[in-house]
């Protein structure tokens, strides 16, 4: 150890910016430093004890006994408060609504992860990993909406001009709220019409009733309220926020996905690993062909290398006829100056 100690360390173990001496430092068990707070973790949504469970302040075995139910206590953790009897039901109607559409997409991957012998909790996690742009994209809606309300309420923008800019930049959107879904399914504009009617519909309904009235203008094709624009404005109207909404409606959606992963087991049978045969049938890609030796391979073998851009757009085009190479598919990346520009 003396020979090491006289030997010079590697590196910037000298720094004098160091904040301790490297070859003087202390070995083994340091003190606790007293003179800051410890880590430690915090929650200002519960606590439990032996006695007594309490979320934002209040008993929740007392909130049970006075009659308090599910849908009150959403509001508790999220809010902080309690609801009135109108807001509570309208979320109540919200959830239930949520609750279960049959087999879709959420509910069918569901059942395929429980063919796999896995626990319920994965089937109804992989479900709810389902939730994209396209399906469940509460957080997206919400945030968009709130973009061209704020406009409007900081004076950036009359509302008109607001709701305009609106539909231009997110008709096309999977998380517009408005679109050709439910043309002749009236849920989502029953949504609407309910919170009217328990007097909760605030700010975000009356807006998005003007948004969707001017897509129906400007848009060629029909277009209408679909669910993700009906439940979306909703929630935020009874005071969520679009990531809390997301959360609440992706949890009631595992209770459905809980059930389809209860149905498949008990009426279908497992599927071992290599036991799903796929069929010539379903192939559609290259005709079989036979394995060049590798002497044979210089002479079959396509290098992507192309001389000119023209050659290059060329041989793109080529592979976006080849589903599965990622070719067809087209990022949207925004310029950086644009938005700068924006800020």
């Amino acid at each position: 150890m003396g020979d090491m100690k006289k030997r010079k360390l590697p590196g910037n173990l000298y720094d004098p910016r160091l904040r301790f001496d490297y070859e003087n430092r202390e070995h083994g068990t340091v003190p606790t430093d007293t003179t800051r707070e410890p880590f430690k973790w915090v929650s200002a949504v519960a606590y439990k004890n032996v006695h007594r469970i309490v979320a934002r302040g209040y008993d929740t075995t007392e909130l049970v006994e006075a009659g308090y139910g599910f849908a009150d206590m959403i509001f508790v953790d999220f809010q902080a408060r309690i609801p009135l009897i109108e807001e509570s039901q309208m979320l109540n109607y919200i959830l239930i609504l949520s609750l279960e559409d049959g087999l879709s997409s959420p509910a069918a991957i569901s059942r395929i992860v429980a063919k796999s012998n896995v626990y319920l909790t994965q089937s109804a996690g992989a479900s709810i990993l389902a939730f994209g742009h396209a399906y469940g994209a509460f957080s997206a809606f919400g945030n968009m909406l709130n973009k061209y309300l704020i406009m409007v309420e900081k004076g950036k923008k009359d509302e008109s001009q607001a709701i305009d800019e609106m539909i231009e930049e997110n008709r096309e959107k999977e998380y517009f709220g408005i679109s050709d879904l439910m043309l002749k399914d009236p849920a989502a504009k029953r949504i609407f019409e309910r919170a009217k009617k328990l007097g909760v519909a605030r700010k975000y309904i009356p807006f998005m009733e003007k948004v969707v009235k001017r897509a129906k203008e400007v848009i060629p094709n029909p277009v209408d309220l679909d669910m993700l624009g009906g439940i979306g404005a909703a929630m935020m109207d009874l005071g969520f926020t679009p990531e809390a909404t997301w959360a609440i409606i992706a949890v009631t959606r595992s209770y459905g996905a809980g059930a389809h992963w209860l149905e498949e087991v008990e009426r279908e049978s497992f599927l071992k690993y290599g036991e799903t045969l796929t069929p010539k049938e379903d192939y559609d890609g290259p005709e079989e062909r036979p394995v060049p030796s590798l002497e044979e391979r210089s002479k079959i073998a396509k290098p992507f290398k192309a001389e000119t851009l023209e050659e290059w757009m060329r041989k793109r085009e080529e592979l976006k006829k080849l589903y599965g190479s990622g070719h067809s598919i087209v990022e949207e990346i925004e310029d950086p100056r644009k938005l700068k520009e924006k800020k």
